[in-house]
């Protein structure tokens, strides 16, 4: 699937992936490839993006925001989100 998180001043990240976890309003939730259509809030927290399933991983701290995953591409759309280094 494909994910992009976007910020108001730029793209942070867009790459095919094979799922992300999210920090949900009610919750973290996880998407993977061929996910079903969905819409959700997001709070501020991390984002565990899994990059393949050998468990190569990459990391984002983020503000509120939303997901929307259709047509297997997911877009984080966020206030604000910095990557975090050195963490796999």
């Amino acid at each position: 699937m494909n994910l992009e998180i976007l910020t108001p001043e730029k793209k942070l990240f867009s790459a095919d992936v094979y799922g992300v976890q999210l920090p949900g309003v009610d919750g973290l939730f996880e998407v993977l490839d061929r996910h079903a259509p969905l819409v959700s809030a997001l709070k501020a927290g991390q984002v565990k993006v899994l990059k393949d399933k050998s468990n190569h991983l990459a990391f984002f701290t983020i503000q509120s925001g939303f997901v929307e995953v259709i047509h297997n591409k997911a877009t984080v759309l966020v206030e604000g989100a910095v990557p975090v280094e050195g963490k796999s």
